[in-house]
């Protein structure tokens, strides 16, 4: 797909930008962070208090999403773009013991430290790996329901992401965009439920 944008150039700005949020998160971005931004956007304080601190400090999400997401208990989620993990620790959270909830990230700052704060939290339903989300590294049909909270706007072959989400819910026919925009700014897309598994 010709889009028109140098992607090698994005890409390294987007990392650039998010490793420091992984190391700096009081650094001062053009854009909110923290768990006052994540309660003004619908996070339930309560599940919030559940989710390592780091990782709520560092959240830079666009919006909430588990109301599109409507996730039930055992389910496999990934999370597209996971950062240090919030979006991933509340799917564990509203998923519970049974679930696999996957963080894909492709700036290595970000999932080696969610990956430190899974250790140091005990929690054993997360997985946090290093990869481009146009290419996941999971099987077909291996996922119940793939989400992503804004990360979908930095990447520019938006049809390849789409269609990796269908390719891991193992049904193309599944992949759907609920998504709630977040303002202007944002553009579409911003908080979205890519695609799921159908459910009864």
């Amino acid at each position: 797909m010709t889009t028109g944008v140098d992607t090698r150039a994005l890409e390294t700005r987007v990392k650039r930008t998010y490793e420091l949020v992984a190391t700096e998160p009081g650094a001062g971005f053009h854009f909110e962070l923290g768990r006052e931004d994540a309660v003004r956007a619908g996070y339930d304080p309560a599940v919030l208090d559940a989710v390592p601190a780091p990782a709520v400090e560092s959240f830079a999400g666009v919006g909430y999403l588990f109301d599109l997401a409507a996730l039930a208990p055992g389910e496999t989620v990934v999370d597209l773009g996971s950062g240090w993990g919030m979006d991933a620790f509340c799917a564990a959270a509203l998923t519970g013991p049974s679930d696999h909830v996957i963080g894909v990230d492709f700036t290595p700052a970000q999932p080696a430290k969610a990956r430190r704060l899974t250790a140091e939290s005990g929690a054993t339903t997360l997985e946090f790996v290093d990869a481009h989300i146009e290419h996941l590294p999971l099987a077909d049909g291996s996922a119940d329901c793939v989400i992503s909270n804004g990360v979908i706007n930095l990447r520019p072959d938006k049809d390849a992401v789409f269609t990796e989400a269908a390719r891991v819910v193992g049904n193309a026919a599944a992949a759907r965009d609920r998504h709630r925009d977040a303002g202007a700014s944002y553009g579409v897309r911003s908080v979205s439920v890519l695609a799921t598994k159908p459910r009864r």
